[in-house]
């Protein structure tokens, strides 16, 4: 039996909400068809990472963000200059150059054309919304005369 009204409060652990954001940024890049199986690849991946660098991206995210509350965490330990996050919001974000195969390449325009080709079809309907507007009132105003 659930209880509809509940005064239960959970609280959320320090650096999930940031794993939790890593995972869904990558399954939108990605869009994967088993988003379970590529959230247990994600993780696992996260895992071995974790392991040869001994860099947790879960405990840097808690710090970047207790870094809005206090900014004592970054005085402990920074992290290796290779995994350093950009904390600042005012500074640039790095752009990482990712090669694609031309299958890739090719679906990326594809993309890219039909995105432009609904956005045309939006301006053109809007157009035509816009005449047809203009036509009403022009008949109002010959109907008053």
């Amino acid at each position: 039996m659930s209880i509809p009204f509940s005064n239960t409060h959970y609280r959320i652990p320090q650096g999930f909400g940031n794993l939790l954001e890593g995972l869904t940024r990558e399954i939108l890049r990605e869009q994967p068809d088993d988003i379970p199986s590529f959230a247990a690849a994600y993780f696992e991946n996260l895992l071995e990472k974790r392991e040869k660098t001994n860099f947790d991206p879960a405990e840097w995210g808690a710090k970047v963000d207790d870094l809005f509350y206090n900014n004592h965490a970054f005085k402990e330990q920074e992290p290796p200059e290779k995994e350093k996050l950009q904390t600042s919001v005012t500074e640039e974000t790095p752009v990482t150059v990712v090669e694609l195969s031309e299958e890739d390449k090719e679906k990326e325009e594809n993309a890219a054309v039909k995105i432009q080709a609904v956005f045309r079809g939006h301006l053109a309907r809007e157009e035509v919304k816009k005449m047809k507007d203009g036509e009403v009132q022009e008949e109002k105003t010959q109907e008053d005369n």
